[in-house]
């Protein structure tokens, strides 16, 4: 598999937005890339190419959003949001993935900034990572963005609270009277 050089001096050139639905066999074929390790970080333990092909699959039909890294039309890292309905407040759970290549240089926390806009934007006030007690670079990163984290059923859970999105300006005039139009003899 052909990677290209990235080195560490380099600045990353790519950009993070938004995937759209076309872009899903790119999804698939980063989260596919990732190295044994990477991919237990992601998915909490091992997973197959299937497991790993169906849950890209899933998370472009089931309404996740899904931000990328993308450089010369090819993801190599993601941020994804999937909506937690059964849970009191709007609550959305996070999971983020970098390939190797590029681990270290600051992405992740890119990726979790654009997330954390996209996520007030759809209105969710509390935001849920889960990640394996040993993933220290998952659990560096939420206390960065300050997730209160704790050891709960064998896993590292963390929690962070979302200020709401800012309400939108107010319009030059909105709220004064209009004044009346007269005609001109």
């Amino acid at each position: 598999m052909h990677h290209p050089h990235f080195s560490a001096a380099e600045p990353l050139t790519g950009i993070v937005r938004l995937l759209r639905h076309s872009e899903l066999h790119e999804f698939k074929a980063h989260l596919l890339r990732l190295d044994s390790e990477s991919r237990r970080d992601r998915f909490n333990g091992p997973g197959n190419d299937a497991f790993v092909a169906a849950y890209a699959d899933r998370c472009f039909h089931d309404g996740t959003i899904v931000i990328g890294y993308v450089e010369s039309g090819r993801v190599f890292g993601a941020a994804e949001l999937h909506e937690r309905p059964e849970e009191s407040e709007p609550t959305g759970e996070i999971a983020f993935s970098v390939e190797r290549h590029l681990q270290h240089r600051g992405l992740g926390g890119h990726l979790f900034e654009r997330l954390i806009e996209s996520a007030r934007a759809f209105g969710y006030e509390r935001l849920r990572v889960t990640t394996h007690p040993q993933n220290e670079t998952m659990k560096r990163l939420a206390r960065r963005f300050n997730a209160s984290l704790k050891f709960e059923h064998g896993e590292t859970v963390g929690v962070i609270a979302l200020e709401p999105a800012p309400p939108l300006p107010a319009r030059p005039g909105a709220g004064a009277p209009r004044a009346a139009v007269q005609s001109v003899p």
